[in-house]
């Protein structure tokens, strides 16, 4: 609300603008609250982004705090406001603009209500949480959600000393990303500590023994003991007023507006977290509340309103970054569970690539996943993850692509900034781009672990799986049950050995030298294909799918 307020005002001088916050504060930043908790934002005046003084005098723009609009007359272009008091004051208008945001989810479990259990959406919110680990010397912390806010929540609790543990109902955490990309982020959480208990919903809270803190009962039947649960599973749009004064909602549940933001009633915009979207890559209506769409939304209403009929929301891709102990995890576009889910045809790749040149100090690996149309290459999502900087910056060269229409060839080309400490001269970007060029091309063919019984080729007389790592890195890391060894650095010298007349399926540590191999095998008339991401990804793969299916169907996990 506050961008769309100043763009206004940006935009004409005489314009009467007011605006109405049901709660105390106009304009804060929500996304630092769990970082207020945690301490690493010391003082609560540093999440005010502008107060309803700073509106005033910057903008002329009135600011009623405190005051919740409680209902629309749409036939007189009028609203009812109630303040803190119960006092209620009628207000015309010539445009509407809702921004009600979204509720924290709180379904009606048994016990729900007990003390110690909170919501984190509000500075009070932060403040209430704040006061009772200091109050109760809290010890123990049960997080119940695994997405954007519940891990900086968990992350912010074990910062303050105390033993924490995540709760998700489903298998993973992060559900919008695919499961065998936070498979790392999995391990890198309990490494820090913290205890993740996945696919086990709540079932509802009961007073701990002797009435001391809370347990934490579970669909599976466990118990999970705290002294303050954060209960963060989401939310869904406030659609309350909106759906009272007749503006039509959307089949997700969220205001329905079209691309310049006007709602089924032509004086009434909304934006922001209670309106659907159109979902960028599938075209789907969504509900996507993060904060970049939000302002944009709330500007594409401003110019709309007047007059600049042009600006309007093209959708969004759900572009998002998560950074927890240090491990970022970044996102833009469609995940392939949705890709699926909708049947748009698509290819992948994977690619763990240094972040920036090996040979400066303090390079790491960075995970990424690519999707794309398979003939025309164009992108449709890319995921993130590493214990590296840099992450979300690669995310956020594959979100601009997308924008622009563009494909796997154009991140071939891509030109981006390099010195040693900052990247490469083959980017991670372009070499994911590289991969799947040569993927279209027909240079390489790639499977994943997740398309073939890897145990049947291991054992089949038609197919043979080649492992062309070097013998001590089996050694160190493992192998695929059934692979035979064959490293690259003697593959030449070595062809002699390896299988005719079969198919070829092949993978090193990463899959760079997997391709290499590749290439070797078909030159000299093999059929032979690269297993995209190699090793590296075949432990994702099968961590992920042992926890999706809970067996590994006899192969250590090699049967996907």
């Amino acid at each position: 609300m506050s961008s769309c307020a100043a763009r206004l005002r940006r935009l004409s001088e005489t314009a009467e603008i007011t605006i109405f916050e049901k709660g105390p504060y106009v304009s804060f930043a929500n996304c630092g609250l769990p970082y207020h908790v945690g301490g690493v934002i010391p003082e609560e005046s540093s999440l005010l982004v502008a107060n309803a003084a700073k509106f005033n005098n910057w903008f002329n723009v009135q600011v009623k705090e405190n005051k919740e609009v409680i209902a629309i007359d749409r036939a007189a272009r009028r609203i009812t406001a109630r303040s803190a008091c119960g006092a209620e004051t009628q207000h015309e208008y010539d445009v509407l603009v809702l921004s009600p945001g979204a509720n924290a989810i709180r379904p009606p479990l048994p016990g729900i209500d007990l003390p110690g259990i909170f919501q984190m959406k509000t500075i009070p919110d932060a403040r209430t949480v704040k006061q009772w680990i200091a109050q109760t010397g809290a010890k123990r912390a049960a997080v119940v959600g695994g997405g954007f806010i519940g891990l900086e929540m968990a992350e912010n609790l074990v910062h303050l000393g105390l033993e924490t543990s995540v709760i998700e109902m489903l298998p993973q955490v992060m559900p919008p990303f695919d499961p065998e990309m936070v498979e790392p982020l999995h391990a890198h959480m309990r490494a820090k500590g913290c205890a993740l208990h996945l696919g086990d919903g709540v079932a509802g809270f009961e007073p701990g023994p002797g009435g001391q803190g809370l347990a934490v009962k579970t669909q599976g039947g466990k118990s999970h003991l705290a002294d303050l649960v954060m209960l963060v599973i989401g939310v869904r749009p406030d659609v309350g007023l909106a759906k009272a004064a007749g503006l039509e909602l959307g089949p997700r549940g969220g205001i329905k507006v079209d691309e310049h933001m006007r709602t089924s009633d032509p004086h009434i915009f909304a934006v922001g977290d209670a309106v659907e979207v159109k979902d960028w890559v599938t075209g789907e209506p969504a509900l996507i509340p993060l904060a970049g769409p939000a302002n944009r939304q709330g500007r594409i209403a401003a110019d709309v309103i007047m007059g600049k009929e042009p600006s309007r929301f093209r959708g969004t891709q759900g572009t998002a970054v998560v950074g927890v102990f240090d491990f970022t995890a970044a996102s833009t576009g469609a995940s392939e569970k949705t890709l699926r889910r909708v049947g748009l045809p698509h290819e992948k790749i994977y690619v763990h690539v240094n972040n920036h040149a090996g040979y400066y100090p303090g390079a790491g690996q960075l995970d990424l996943k690519l999707l794309f149309a398979p003939q025309s290459g164009k992108v449709l999502g890319c995921q993130a993850t590493g214990l590296v900087p840099g992450v979300e910056k690669r995310v956020d060269v594959v979100s601009m692509c997308m924008q622009m229409g563009g494909t796997v060839f154009d991140l071939e080309e891509v030109e981006l900034c390099y010195a040693p400490q900052y990247g490469s001269a083959k980017d991670v970007v372009n070499i994911a781009g590289m991969v799947a060029a040569n993927v279209l091309r027909g240079a390489t063919r790639c499977v994943t672990w997740a398309d073939e019984d890897w145990e049947a080729i291991a054992t089949g007389p038609d197919t043979a799986l080649i492992d062309v790592r070097e013998p001590a890195e089996l050694e160190r890391n493992g192998c695929v049950p059934g692979a035979r060894n064959l490293p690259v650095s003697s593959l030449r010298k070595r062809m002699g050995e390896v299988p005719q007349g079969k198919k070829l399926y092949v993978y090193c540590q990463v899959g760079q030298r997997g391709y290499y191999a590749v290439r070797q095998l078909l030159l000299v008339g093999h059929d032979a294909v690269n297993i995209s991401g190699g090793w590296k990804s075949y432990k994702d793969f099968n961590a992920s799918h042992l926890l999706h299916h809970g067996s590994s169907n006899g192969t250590n996990g090699a049967k996907l």
